[in-house]
């Protein structure tokens, strides 16, 4: 889900939106209540597929724990076909990410890297400085005049193109909402909504043929 390219367009990204990006970061930033857990039941072609999770934790020290695990898979009885792995810690301070470390289990192959921001408020992977981005993870939302957000697979930058679609009806465990609806477009095509008050709400893409769901299960 994270290979996902294009070019950002600060024009796509209405004011009303900004807001709400801005109240969710602002929100870890403050550190006086972390965000609520966001935990999707995900589908593939109507059935079960797996689970993508997004928990959060106050630290001691005022900073905002991150933890994301995503397991999918497709299998017949006991035999699996398919499985894709991600887990992921980001720690953000004052609405800055610092630090992140991952590991994606994709295709049968392991991925690991980890960065740290450093006094320059550059982050630094593996010995490398890159300029600072926000993370492909979706839950903190796109902000306009990005030319690139940072690929949660990788480590490594990721041009994309954000369209805002306005509000719109999204399916969640506790029935249809109505939130802010976001298309990333590149090599693949990702929906996103993302309510009221900013939290991430729902998912859909198709990748080979598959139409892939998310269901938010503690809306």
């Amino acid at each position: 889900m994270t290979q996902i390219t294009s070019l950002l367009r600060p024009a796509y990204l209405a004011p009303a939106f900004l807001a709400i990006v801005t109240l969710v970061l602002g929100t870890a930033a403050a550190a006086a209540e972390a965000p609520r857990d966001v935990v999707f039941d995900v589908y593939r072609n109507g059935s079960a597929f797996g689970e993508h999770a997004v928990r959060f934790t106050e630290r001691q020290d005022g900073q905002l724990e991150v933890d994301i695990d995503i397991a999918l898979r497709v299998g017949f009885g006991p035999v699996t076909v398919f499985r894709y792995e991600h887990e992921a810690e980001e720690v953000w301070n004052e609405g800055e990410l610092v630090s992140m470390t991952a590991e994606t289990l994709k295709e049968g192959r392991r991925q690991r890297f980890s960065l740290v921001r450093d006094a320059e408020g550059r982050f630094v992977k593996d010995g490398e400085t890159i300029d600072p981005l926000v993370p492909s993870s979706h839950w903190s939302g796109y902000m306009a005049g990005l030319p690139a957000v940072l690929n949660t697979e990788t480590g490594e930058p990721m041009p994309v193109e954000i369209e805002d679609l306005g509000m719109s009806e999204v399916e969640t465990g506790a029935g249809p909402v109505m939130a802010w609806h976001l298309r990333m477009t590149g090599t693949l095509s990702v929906d996103l909504w993302y309510d009221e008050t900013g939290r991430w709400v729902g998912c859909a893409f198709t990748i080979d043929n598959q139409n892939i769901q998310y269901r938010l299960r503690n809306a």
